[in-house]
């Protein structure tokens, strides 16, 4: 494998309104894609507590709400939420326009100080 990568976001692969950008990259130590959330929906409720992985969402545009445990949080564009692995969440979009999202994860014991 080479010892870098580069892609374009349109360039990953998709499914649905994911980019699979860790694909695309080639990471192995943490997940990282992007999701377009189209208005009215949301991404699939879940929690990381099978992994053990803690999550890190980063809106790039529009203004989704973030559903951490039944709370919902405004995530504004350039805005980050950390979501411990037992917290039940998703990403919804209430508003007009598409909201795009990257999320991040890695398994807490990954050693990172």
């Amino acid at each position: 494998m080479p010892a870098y990568a580069l892609t374009a976001l349109d360039d990953a692969e998709r499914t649905g309104g994911w980019h699979l950008v860790r694909r695309a990259l080639g990471l192995q130590a943490f997940g990282m894609n992007v999701v377009r959330i189209a208005p009215g929906t949301s991404i699939p409720e879940h929690d990381e507590t099978g992994r053990d992985q803690e999550e890190v969402f980063l809106t790039l545009e529009g203004e989704p709400t973030i559903v951490l445990d039944g709370e919902r949080h405004p995530l504004p564009q350039w805005t980050f939420a950390r979501v411990d692995p037992q917290v039940l969440r998703t990403v919804a979009n209430d508003g007009a326009t598409e909201a795009v999202v990257l999320i991040a994860s890695a398994p807490r014991t990954s050693g990172y100080e």
